[in-house]
């Protein structure tokens, strides 16, 4: 693709929110959910190589996936999930060595790799030349956060569609993260091909990630592997600089219900939900884990927050999660969530 054809493809992408444009303006698809089995993974397979989008299962949440050779598959994920043009895509790879023909490893990005793939760790590394990957995954920039994944449909996936597969979570952007199928198909029913179904997601939070593309490692979105684990491998991480994002999850205003968020909240005020954590939190609507595990409290995050952004409260208050481990990681979601509207440009620091 020459440089004038990116960037025209990039300018028809769309900038506002997928949910404020009639569904007219989109390619109707008709969007089949199935029961994930050899015979489904095989045809989600299939349809990936025609360049159709496909919302399959990972570790961490669902996500929206299509050929991350295919230029204009790419582009289509964009659209409908209504993405914005300068965040990049997550590809996701069915082994070490496959990412490593894409981007260059070095070290660091070894020793992770050989740490904790398959699994819920993104790393950012420089784009190979001539790598095939289509130059939309990576928003302009010269690096490509590259996976991993643990989960046994999504392997079986890219096993059987041989191709790399580019996959932001499966929901409108800005909204909440998919960790169920229905919730996939409540957002992108008729915009995409397949959904592959297999049950709720293990961990419940994206990925972590972090960038091995400059000399000082980077931590530019906490997630389901925990940041001291990953120091214990490769030393401190640093914070982000720079306005334009590396990968996804960098937006100050991302994962967000429709419904206002009050966070470090011991009760509910009027027309409130409690979204609780913990056995203190007695009057929840909703309890994250009554018996605090942040495990447990990662796996439910994103699927009570659809359940009470579905019920019939004006707002959602937050108990206090601690901010320790994966704690950190729902904190973070939650304070981007919380973030207005019209505050909700690029973030400037560390946080998917």
């Amino acid at each position: 693709m020459s440089d004038g054809s990116l960037l025209c493809m990039l300018h028809l992408l769309p900038a506002t929110r997928t949910r404020d444009r009639p569904d007219s303006e989109l390619t109707q698809r008709q969007t089949s959910i199935l029961k994930a089995s050899p015979e489904a993974i095989h045809e989600a397979a299939l349809a990936l190589r025609r360049g159709g989008l496909v919302a399959f299962p990972t570790e961490t949440v669902y996500g929206l996936g299509a050929d991350a050779t295919n230029d204009a598959a790419v582009a289509a994920i964009f659209a409908a999930k209504n993405r914005p043009q300068f965040n990049p895509l997550i590809v996701h790879f069915a082994d070490a060595d496959s990412a490593a023909a894409a981007v260059a490893f070095d070290g660091r990005a070894r020793r992770l790799a050989d740490a904790f793939w398959p699994g819920p760790l993104t790393l950012v590394l420089p784009r190979r030349a001539a790598n095939g990957i289509s130059l939309l995954v990576s928003a302009g920039l010269e690096t490509v956060a590259v996976r991993v994944p643990g989960q046994p449909v999504a392997r079986a996936l890219l096993a059987d569609a041989g191709l790399p597969i580019a996959a932001p979570s499966a929901n409108r952007s800005f909204s909440v993260s998919p960790t169920t199928a229905s919730h996939v198909a409540a957002d992108l029913d008729g915009r995409i091909d397949l959904i592959l179904d297999d049950g709720p997601c293990r961990l419940g939070l994206e990925s972590t990630v972090v960038d091995l593309s400059t000399e000082t490692p980077t931590l530019l979105r906490l997630g389901g592997l925990p940041v001291e684990d990953i120091e214990a491998v490769i030393g401190t991480l640093a914070a982000p600089t720079g306005s334009a994002p590396k990968s996804p999850g960098m937006l100050s205003r991302h994962y967000a219900p429709g419904r206002p968020l009050r966070l470090n909240a011991t009760a509910a005020g009027p027309d409130e939900a409690l979204l609780g954590f913990g056995p203190q939190a007695t009057g929840a609507t909703l309890n994250l884990s009554p018996r605090g595990s942040l495990e447990e409290a990662a796996a439910n995050f994103f699927a009570m927050m659809r359940e009470l952004d579905r019920g019939d409260f004006a707002a959602i208050a937050v108990s206090p999660i601690p901010q320790t481990g994966l704690g950190r990681a729902i904190n973070d979601r939650l304070t981007r969530a919380a973030t207005p509207p019209e505050e909700g440009s690029l973030a400037g620091a560390t946080a998917p």
